[in-house]
């Protein structure tokens, strides 16, 4: 099990902001827990599309903790892989 961060870039007032996403809602979870990221900023809860945006101090620090670096090709990638494994659930 993984957690990813990727390379995008996006301005969100004074901050910059990425992704971060997990093989695993429960790995995504501890992750935002270990970094200091609230829970209520989780997105897309229960689905395929599920990340916390953060900014790229927290990026730092996920990585720190093991996070793997992704670029933003490799997330669509990742995306579709868990909507297929999400749709192939009875």
């Amino acid at each position: 099990m993984t957690v990813y961060v990727d390379d995008m870039r996006a301005r969100f007032g004074r901050m910059v902001m990425c992704h971060m996403f997990a093989d695993s809602s429960a790995e995504l979870l501890a992750m935002a827990d270990r970094i200091g990221v609230a829970r209520r900023w989780l997105q897309h809860a229960g689905t395929h599309r599920e990340h916390f945006d953060i900014a790229l101090s927290k990026r730092a620090l996920a990585i720190k903790a093991g996070a793997k670096e992704i670029t933003r090709s490799e997330v669509g990638e990742l995306l579709a892989l868990r909507r297929e494994r999400q749709e192939a659930r009875p």
